[in-house]
Protein backbone atom coordinates (compact mmCIF):
# COMPACT_ATOMS: atom_id res chain seq x y z
CA UNK A 1 0.00 0.00 0.00
CA UNK A 2 1.29 3.54 -0.38
CA UNK A 3 0.53 6.96 0.46
CA UNK A 4 1.46 10.40 -1.18
CA UNK A 5 1.13 14.00 -0.64
CA UNK A 6 1.16 16.80 -2.98
CA UNK A 7 3.51 19.48 -2.94
CA UNK A 8 3.02 22.14 -0.19
CA UNK A 9 3.71 25.69 0.73
CA UNK A 10 2.08 26.34 4.29
CA UNK A 11 5.25 27.85 5.37
CA UNK A 12 5.45 31.24 4.36
CA UNK A 13 8.45 33.35 3.31
CA UNK A 14 9.57 36.99 2.96
CA UNK A 15 11.38 36.01 -0.07
CA UNK A 16 10.55 33.50 -2.34
CA UNK A 17 13.15 30.57 -2.48
CA UNK A 18 15.64 30.14 -5.54
CA UNK A 19 18.33 28.01 -6.77
CA UNK A 20 20.63 30.66 -4.47
CA UNK A 21 19.00 30.24 -1.55
CA UNK A 22 18.06 26.91 -0.94
CA UNK A 23 19.07 22.76 -1.92
CA UNK A 24 16.56 20.71 -2.75
CA UNK A 25 16.59 17.66 -1.67
CA UNK A 26 15.46 13.68 -2.15
CA UNK A 27 15.84 11.25 0.21
CA UNK A 28 14.59 7.68 0.15
CA UNK A 29 14.77 5.68 3.44
CA UNK A 30 14.05 2.06 3.23
CA UNK A 31 13.32 -0.02 6.78
CA UNK A 32 12.79 -4.24 6.41
CA UNK A 33 11.61 -6.06 9.34
CA UNK A 34 12.47 -9.96 8.74
CA UNK A 35 10.66 -12.07 11.46
CA UNK A 36 11.69 -15.47 13.04
CA UNK A 37 8.63 -16.79 12.55
CA UNK A 38 4.30 -15.83 11.80
CA UNK A 39 3.36 -12.36 13.20
CA UNK A 40 -0.38 -13.21 13.25
CA UNK A 41 -0.99 -9.32 14.18
CA UNK A 42 0.76 -5.52 14.11
CA UNK A 43 0.05 -2.52 15.36
CA UNK A 44 2.69 0.00 14.02
CA UNK A 45 3.14 4.05 15.04
CA UNK A 46 5.19 5.55 12.07
CA UNK A 47 7.40 9.08 11.91
CA UNK A 48 8.78 8.25 8.75
CA UNK A 49 6.93 11.44 7.28
CA UNK A 50 8.95 14.87 7.14
CA UNK A 51 7.18 18.43 8.89
CA UNK A 52 6.45 21.50 7.54
CA UNK A 53 9.03 23.62 9.72
CA UNK A 54 10.61 27.27 9.45
CA UNK A 55 13.14 27.10 6.60
CA UNK A 56 12.28 23.56 4.99
CA UNK A 57 9.22 22.83 2.53
CA UNK A 58 7.82 20.07 1.81
CA UNK A 59 7.29 19.54 -1.63
CA UNK A 60 6.14 15.63 -2.46
CA UNK A 61 5.53 12.46 -0.16
CA UNK A 62 5.25 9.24 -0.55
CA UNK A 63 5.17 5.94 1.33
CA UNK A 64 5.10 2.05 0.14
CA UNK A 65 4.20 -0.84 2.59
CA UNK A 66 4.25 -4.20 1.77
CA UNK A 67 2.59 -6.45 3.12
CA UNK A 68 -0.75 -4.42 2.17
CA UNK A 69 -1.71 -3.46 5.71
CA UNK A 70 -5.73 -3.75 6.88
CA UNK A 71 -5.61 -0.33 8.10
CA UNK A 72 -3.15 2.71 7.38
CA UNK A 73 -4.34 6.34 8.04
CA UNK A 74 -2.27 9.49 9.19
CA UNK A 75 -2.67 11.99 11.51
CA UNK A 76 -0.29 14.63 13.43
CA UNK A 77 0.71 13.91 16.79
CA UNK A 78 0.70 15.97 20.16
CA UNK A 79 4.04 17.32 18.67
CA UNK A 80 2.04 18.37 15.56
CA UNK A 81 4.48 16.07 13.75
CA UNK A 82 2.86 13.77 10.92
CA UNK A 83 2.33 10.25 11.56
CA UNK A 84 0.94 7.16 10.07
CA UNK A 85 -1.12 4.49 11.82
CA UNK A 86 -0.51 0.62 10.60
CA UNK A 87 -2.36 -2.75 11.47
CA UNK A 88 -1.50 -5.65 9.35
CA UNK A 89 -4.04 -8.61 10.60
CA UNK A 90 -2.65 -11.56 8.04
CA UNK A 91 0.34 -13.53 9.08
CA UNK A 92 3.63 -12.67 7.80
CA UNK A 93 7.04 -12.73 8.54
CA UNK A 94 8.66 -9.81 6.60
CA UNK A 95 7.77 -6.00 6.67
CA UNK A 96 8.62 -3.27 4.50
CA UNK A 97 8.08 0.46 4.48
CA UNK A 98 9.43 2.32 1.98
CA UNK A 99 9.87 6.26 1.47
CA UNK A 100 10.44 8.78 -1.07
CA UNK A 101 10.94 12.86 0.00
CA UNK A 102 11.44 15.38 -2.18
CA UNK A 103 12.11 18.63 0.32
CA UNK A 104 13.85 22.54 0.16
CA UNK A 105 16.19 23.39 2.90
CA UNK A 106 17.17 26.84 3.45
CA UNK A 107 20.72 27.27 2.95
CA UNK A 108 20.84 29.80 5.50
CA UNK A 109 18.24 29.35 8.30
CA UNK A 110 16.31 32.15 9.72
CA UNK A 111 18.24 32.35 13.39
CA UNK A 112 20.41 35.34 13.37
CA UNK A 113 19.06 37.32 16.39
CA UNK A 114 17.79 34.62 18.32
CA UNK A 115 21.25 34.06 19.01
CA UNK A 116 21.74 36.98 21.44
CA UNK A 117 19.22 36.71 24.23
CA UNK A 118 21.11 35.80 27.34
CA UNK A 119 20.58 32.33 28.60
CA UNK A 120 19.59 33.50 32.09
CA UNK A 121 16.65 35.86 30.71
CA UNK A 122 15.18 32.58 28.74
CA UNK A 123 15.47 30.64 32.39
CA UNK A 124 13.43 33.09 33.63
CA UNK A 125 10.70 33.66 30.88
CA UNK A 126 10.72 29.89 30.22
CA UNK A 127 10.00 29.56 33.90
CA UNK A 128 7.03 31.98 34.12
CA UNK A 129 5.35 30.52 31.36
CA UNK A 130 5.44 27.22 32.86
CA UNK A 131 3.30 28.30 35.85
CA UNK A 132 0.44 29.56 33.93
CA UNK A 133 1.11 27.23 30.99
CA UNK A 134 0.84 29.77 28.03
CA UNK A 135 4.06 28.38 26.15
CA UNK A 136 4.06 25.23 24.51
CA UNK A 137 8.15 25.51 25.10
CA UNK A 138 7.45 24.44 28.85
CA UNK A 139 6.87 20.86 28.26
CA UNK A 140 10.89 20.82 26.69
CA UNK A 141 12.14 22.28 30.12
CA UNK A 142 11.08 19.38 32.20
CA UNK A 143 12.57 15.16 32.88
CA UNK A 144 11.13 12.95 29.80
CA UNK A 145 10.90 9.35 30.16
CA UNK A 146 14.62 8.87 28.38
CA UNK A 147 15.92 12.67 29.23
CA UNK A 148 16.80 12.99 33.17
CA UNK A 149 17.99 15.87 35.01
CA UNK A 150 20.68 16.33 37.89
CA UNK A 151 23.57 18.52 39.63
CA UNK A 152 25.88 16.21 37.82
CA UNK A 153 24.33 17.12 34.90
CA UNK A 154 24.35 21.10 35.41
CA UNK A 155 27.71 20.82 36.74
CA UNK A 156 28.71 19.67 32.91
CA UNK A 157 26.91 22.41 31.50
CA UNK A 158 27.49 25.37 33.45
CA UNK A 159 31.16 26.15 32.04
CA UNK A 160 29.50 26.87 28.63
CA UNK A 161 26.93 29.50 30.63
CA UNK A 162 28.52 31.66 32.31
CA UNK A 163 26.53 34.75 33.43
CA UNK A 164 25.18 36.75 30.85
CA UNK A 165 26.41 34.70 28.16
CA UNK A 166 24.34 34.74 24.69
CA UNK A 167 22.20 31.64 24.07
CA UNK A 168 23.37 31.03 20.85
CA UNK A 169 27.12 31.35 21.87
CA UNK A 170 27.05 28.93 25.10
CA UNK A 171 24.75 26.14 23.33
CA UNK A 172 27.18 26.34 20.71
CA UNK A 173 30.18 26.01 23.46
CA UNK A 174 28.56 23.01 25.29
CA UNK A 175 27.54 21.66 21.95
CA UNK A 176 31.55 21.52 20.61
CA UNK A 177 32.53 20.32 24.40
CA UNK A 178 30.31 17.27 23.71
CA UNK A 179 31.87 17.07 20.47
CA UNK A 180 35.81 17.26 21.35
CA UNK A 181 35.40 15.74 24.55
CA UNK A 182 32.84 12.41 23.96
CA UNK A 183 34.08 9.54 21.49
CA UNK A 184 31.48 8.12 18.75
CA UNK A 185 30.79 4.46 19.35
CA UNK A 186 27.99 2.70 18.27
CA UNK A 187 29.23 -0.72 20.38
CA UNK A 188 29.41 1.41 24.05
CA UNK A 189 25.41 1.71 24.09
CA UNK A 190 21.62 0.70 23.73
CA UNK A 191 18.35 2.33 22.74
CA UNK A 192 18.25 2.08 26.76
CA UNK A 193 21.31 3.51 27.97
CA UNK A 194 20.37 6.18 30.67
CA UNK A 195 22.03 9.77 30.33
CA UNK A 196 24.11 9.78 33.44
CA UNK A 197 25.77 6.35 32.13
CA UNK A 198 26.58 8.59 28.90
CA UNK A 199 28.23 11.60 31.04
CA UNK A 200 29.92 9.32 32.75
CA UNK A 201 31.79 6.87 29.80
CA UNK A 202 32.03 9.82 27.04
CA UNK A 203 30.36 7.51 24.64
CA UNK A 204 27.67 6.80 22.36
CA UNK A 205 26.17 8.24 18.85
CA UNK A 206 23.87 11.13 17.97
CA UNK A 207 21.26 10.00 19.86
CA UNK A 208 22.97 9.64 23.27
CA UNK A 209 25.02 12.57 22.34
CA UNK A 210 20.92 14.30 21.59
CA UNK A 211 19.48 13.54 24.61
CA UNK A 212 22.65 14.50 26.81
CA UNK A 213 22.72 18.01 25.84
CA UNK A 214 18.93 18.23 26.32
CA UNK A 215 19.14 16.80 29.68
CA UNK A 216 22.09 19.36 30.47
CA UNK A 217 20.22 22.78 29.02
CA UNK A 218 16.76 20.92 30.77
CA UNK A 219 19.03 20.94 34.47
CA UNK A 220 19.79 24.57 33.45
CA UNK A 221 16.10 25.03 33.73
CA UNK A 222 16.38 26.06 29.77
CA UNK A 223 14.00 24.50 27.11
CA UNK A 224 15.33 21.69 24.53
CA UNK A 225 13.80 19.08 22.00
CA UNK A 226 14.66 16.69 20.18
CA UNK A 227 14.90 16.55 17.00
CA UNK A 228 14.94 13.26 14.36
CA UNK A 229 16.06 13.43 10.81
CA UNK A 230 18.32 12.81 7.99
CA UNK A 231 22.33 14.30 7.51
CA UNK A 232 23.48 15.07 3.79
CA UNK A 233 26.90 13.60 4.19
CA UNK A 234 29.91 15.04 1.79
CA UNK A 235 32.10 12.72 0.14
CA UNK A 236 36.14 12.97 0.24
CA UNK A 237 37.44 15.13 -2.30
CA UNK A 238 37.53 12.64 -5.63
CA UNK A 239 35.13 10.42 -3.89
CA UNK A 240 31.64 9.67 -5.13
CA UNK A 241 28.99 9.79 -3.16
CA UNK A 242 28.21 6.37 -2.17
CA UNK A 243 24.84 5.36 -2.31
CA UNK A 244 22.93 4.33 0.75
CA UNK A 245 25.91 5.68 3.10
CA UNK A 246 23.81 8.62 4.66
CA UNK A 247 22.02 8.06 7.42
CA UNK A 248 19.71 8.20 9.85
CA UNK A 249 20.30 11.46 12.38
CA UNK A 250 19.40 12.65 15.75
CA UNK A 251 20.16 16.48 17.27
CA UNK A 252 18.55 18.99 19.21
CA UNK A 253 16.93 22.59 19.69
CA UNK A 254 16.92 25.05 22.49
CA UNK A 255 14.69 27.49 23.19
CA UNK A 256 15.67 31.00 22.10
CA UNK A 257 11.43 33.01 23.16
CA UNK A 258 8.82 33.28 21.88
CA UNK A 259 8.74 30.82 18.27
CA UNK A 260 12.15 30.90 18.07
CA UNK A 261 14.48 27.74 18.14
CA UNK A 262 18.14 26.82 17.16
CA UNK A 263 19.55 23.79 15.98
CA UNK A 264 22.66 22.02 17.52
CA UNK A 265 23.93 19.02 16.22
CA UNK A 266 26.93 17.67 19.04
CA UNK A 267 27.96 14.49 16.85
CA UNK A 268 29.48 17.24 14.32
CA UNK A 269 30.49 20.34 16.95
CA UNK A 270 28.29 22.67 15.22
CA UNK A 271 24.87 24.45 15.20
CA UNK A 272 22.51 23.59 12.78
CA UNK A 273 22.95 23.55 9.19
CA UNK A 274 20.81 23.19 5.47
CA UNK A 275 22.92 19.36 5.79
CA UNK A 276 20.29 18.64 8.45
CA UNK A 277 16.49 17.43 7.16
CA UNK A 278 13.94 17.41 9.90
CA UNK A 279 11.62 14.81 10.15
CA UNK A 280 9.77 15.45 13.40
CA UNK A 281 10.42 16.49 17.02
CA UNK A 282 9.50 15.99 20.59
CA UNK A 283 10.46 15.51 24.45
CA UNK A 284 13.44 12.54 23.78
CA UNK A 285 13.78 9.53 20.96
CA UNK A 286 10.78 7.69 22.35
CA UNK A 287 7.93 10.60 21.10
CA UNK A 288 9.07 10.13 17.26
CA UNK A 289 10.89 6.79 17.12
CA UNK A 290 10.53 6.34 13.03
CA UNK A 291 8.57 2.74 13.85
CA UNK A 292 7.19 1.20 16.72
CA UNK A 293 4.63 -0.67 17.77
CA UNK A 294 3.00 -4.13 19.04
CA UNK A 295 3.78 -7.58 17.35
CA UNK A 296 1.59 -10.66 18.49
CA UNK A 297 4.17 -13.51 17.38
CA UNK A 298 7.64 -14.41 16.94
CA UNK A 299 10.04 -12.81 19.62
CA UNK A 300 13.11 -12.82 16.76
CA UNK A 301 13.43 -10.17 14.35
CA UNK A 302 15.92 -8.67 11.97
CA UNK A 303 16.20 -4.82 10.90
CA UNK A 304 18.04 -3.36 7.94
CA UNK A 305 17.90 0.10 7.50
CA UNK A 306 19.19 2.07 4.49
CA UNK A 307 18.99 6.37 3.65
CA UNK A 308 20.02 7.55 0.51
CA UNK A 309 20.32 11.38 0.34
CA UNK A 310 20.79 13.14 -2.95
Amino acid sequence: MSSSAPPESAIATAIAPTAETTLRYRVRHSSAYRYGSDIMLAHHLLHLTPRQALGQRVMGFRMDVEPKPSVMTQHQDYFGNPTTYLELHEPHTRLSVKTDIDIEVDKERPDGAIRDTPWEMLRDQLTATAEDGSRAASVFAYASTMVGVSTDLRDFALPSFPPGRPIGEAALDLTTRIYEEFTFDPEATTIATPVAEVLENKRGVCQDFAHLEIACLRSLGLGARYVSGYLRTIPAPGKARAVGSDVSHAWLSVWCGGDAWLDMDPTNGRAGSSDLITLAWGRDYGDVSPLQGVIIGSSIQHLTVEVDVE
